[in-house]
């Protein structure tokens, strides 16, 4: 575990300590989990656009050739 000194505006830090406490976690817990969450997002976004680099409407049209005409199970369509 590393540590790490940020300065935060005085109002993220209030809101900060209000959700923390709602949580039931502390503040280091709280930024950890967003970052984490922000992270995450970042990454996924990062390998969506790689995928769609390597995509082909070609592709993409074989793919969907293969997929069969057939009309919806009827509970499917609630």
């Amino acid at each position: 575990m590393s540590a790490l000194s940020i300065r935060l505006p005085e109002s993220l830090h209030k809101n900060a300590k209000v959700y923390a406490s709602q949580e039931g976690i502390s503040v280091n817990q709280l930024i950890s989990t967003a970052l984490a969450e922000k992270l995450s997002a970042l990454a996924t976004q990062d390998y969506l656009e790689q995928r769609a680099a390597r995509s082909s409407r070609d592709k993409f049209m074989a793919a969907m050739a293969q997929v069969p005409d057939a009309e919806p199970d009827p509970m499917e369509r609630k």
